[in-house]
């Protein structure tokens, strides 16, 4: 059984960062950067469905030796479907369109760039957007997430 690789979000975006790709940092790590109570040990972005960002995107997968769980390459031209990659830093997953979205454009404009150290600033998905994607998610769990970025979310407009 292959050992899974320590997750590090941080060098999976900088070598996101390096190939100049743009995206917006959603799911788990989005709400903890956000201050959620959560643990995760994968990182989702939305990228930007642009060809040419598409382009640097497949740049930064080589560079992170990204494969598929099936070893299969996939197409990053379908802007619906989720792609999962296991990297040498952890795992990716690509989000085209998260659930209650309309996908990179609808969730830039709200999202804010988030100091993570050793230089990494990511797009973060704002707390009012992954609350919009967990009310349409139809997953079990989700509920007691929402109430959680709810009561942050009034945290963050009391402050």
């Amino acid at each position: 059984m292959a050992e899974q690789p320590r997750f590090d979000p941080i060098r999976i975006l900088q070598a996101l960062d390096r190939h100049r790709v743009n995206y917006v940092v959603v799911g788990a790590l989005a709400r903890v950067i956000q201050g959620a109570e959560e643990v995760t040990d994968g990182l989702d972005i939305t990228p930007s469905m642009h060809p040419e960002n598409l382009r640097r995107l497949e740049q930064a997968l080589v560079d992170l030796n990204a494969t598929t769980p099936d070893g299969k390459p996939s197409s990053l031209t379908d802007d619906t479907s989720l792609v999962e990659f296991a990297t040498e830093r952890g795992e990716l997953k690509l989000v085209p369109r998260p659930a209650g979205t309309r996908g990179y454009d609808d969730l830039r404009r709200a999202a804010s760039r988030e100091p993570l150290g050793s230089g990494v600033r990511p797009s973060v998905a704002s707390l009012g957007d992954l609350a919009r994607m967990l009310a349409a998610s139809d997953r079990e769990g989700d509920l007691a997430r929402l109430h959680s970025l709810r009561r942050l979310a009034e945290l963050d407009r009391v402050r």
